[in-house]
């Protein structure tokens, strides 16, 4: 499985970011609507997360511990070309534990994805997920407490858990 170190908080301005985002030259990549649907898994966490403009999409597999500081997270990713068609079968074979809704700005500082999120029923929220691919575990965790540092959020509310436990 694939690895990334990840630290989520809860935030009050999301525009409070933008200065730390500007001197990091963070690169803004998209904006999307994710609709992510939690199913009933037998351990990890299983999601299937819809594109709002598509029927495309992607089953993702995870193992995160829920802690508040940054942790890491063995993942899967599976591209779908008919969610509507998997979302029944994964609902009739296992259940829906949950559905959670985003709107998510998506920014990369080298192999960091800083993601911007406004959860509803939740409230808004900065997540960091950086990717271990071809850096030294040391370097990654380097890259990770920077972007961390460089937007303040060693003072931020850290978030234990997945969007799915919040809801």
């Amino acid at each position: 499985m694939a690895t990334n170190l990840e630290f989520k908080a809860r935030c009050e301005s999301l525009e409070a970011l933008r200065p730390g985002l500007e001197k990091l030259k963070a690169m803004h990549r998209e904006t999307v609507h994710q609709v992510d649907t939690y199913f009933q898994a037998p351990k990890g966490r299983l999601k299937l997360r819809e594109l709002a403009e598509t029927d495309e999409g992607w089953l993702i597999y995870y193992e995160r511990p829920n802690q508040p500081e940054s942790r890491y997270s063995q993942y899967q990713l599976c591209e779908i070309a008919d969610c509507t068609a998997l979302k029944t079968l994964l609902t009739a074979a296992l259940g829906i534990k949950t559905v959670v809704e985003k709107r998510r700005e998506i920014w990369m500082f080298h192999n960091t994805r800083i993601h911007l999120d406004i959860v509803s029923h939740l409230g808004q929220f900065v997540e960091l997920e950086t990717i271990f691919q071809g850096q030294t575990d040391a370097e990654a965790v380097k890259e990770h407490q920077h972007v961390k540092t460089s937007l303040n959020l060693d003072a931020a509310e850290p978030i234990a858990s997945s969007y799915s436990e919040l809801s």
